[in-house]
């Protein structure tokens, strides 16, 4: 029986996509096996992102690390407060968003761009699908750590070493019984200790977001096989996608 074949992809949006680069990782999923097809990188804009998302073909489900849906006008979003009582602890609960901090965010005009197309907020049934993620908790529930990783604070060998650990982290799911991460060679340098040691400066963050876009991938894989998850939040007033369970044996 042939399996399914779903186009996938994970976006590491930058808060201000015109100022600051966008990673996308795109990837095939049969089955319980979700290849790594393609990291594009160094996106400034909406319309850039747009423009290569249109350019995939069959693409059926978006997972953006970022607020597609702003109601509030104050304060944080009603999912940001519960997820935060939840993972808080662990050193993983949200940033503020709201209307009057970001009146324009690039993640609702995003949000907003591919529901025009036709994909609908958590949608998994639908003929095309989004959905907001957030790394830190799920990395903690895939993982199962005991708090949140980090690799984006500190000096330079600080993020290389937390950059590494990460990456290893991410290679041990190409063994996953519920989820496998298939890499091919030509994508293996985003994730090798080796090339990450000569790593600086915008290279560095440049490494940190294609890392980061592979983990919205991987969330996308999850969400598309109905893995178990909770959703804080809800499509009207905003939410957030939180797979649970770890990954590995």
């Amino acid at each position: 029986m042939k399996l399914k074949h779903y186009t996938l992809v994970g976006i590491d949006l930058a808060w201000v996509s015109a100022n600051n680069p966008t990673a996308i990782a795109v990837g095939s999923l049969r089955g319980k096996t979700l290849t790594l097809d393609a990291v594009l990188q160094n996106l400034y804009g909406i319309e850039s992102i747009l423009q290569h998302l249109a350019g995939i073909d069959s693409l059926h489900g978006v997972t953006i690390d970022g607020p597609t849906i702003i109601r509030n006008f104050n304060g944080r979003r009603a999912c940001e407060d519960e997820l935060s009582r939840v993972y808080g602890s662990r050193k993983a609960g949200c940033h503020t968003s709201n209307l009057s901090r970001y009146p324009n965010a690039d993640s609702v005009k995003l949000g907003d761009a591919l529901a025009a197309r036709g994909f609908v907020h958590l949608g998994n049934h639908a003929k095309c699908w989004q959905s907001e993620c957030y790394p830190h908790p799920a990395l903690i529930e895939i993982f199962q750590l005991r708090e949140r990783h980090l690799y984006k604070k500190g000096g330079v060998e600080q993020k290389r070493q937390g950059q590494k650990a990460l990456a290893q982290l991410l290679l041990r799911l190409e063994s996953s019984p519920v989820l496998r991460l298939r890499i091919p060679g030509e994508l293996k340098f985003v994730f090798s200790r080796e090339a990450i040691t000569a790593l600086r400066g915008k290279a560095l963050k440049h490494n940190e977001d294609a890392l980061d876009a592979v983990i919205c991938l991987y969330i996308a894989g999850l969400y598309q096989l109905g893995h178990q998850a909770r959703i804080f939040g809800d499509a009207a007033s905003g939410y957030i996608y939180v797979p649970q369970g770890g990954c590995l044996p």
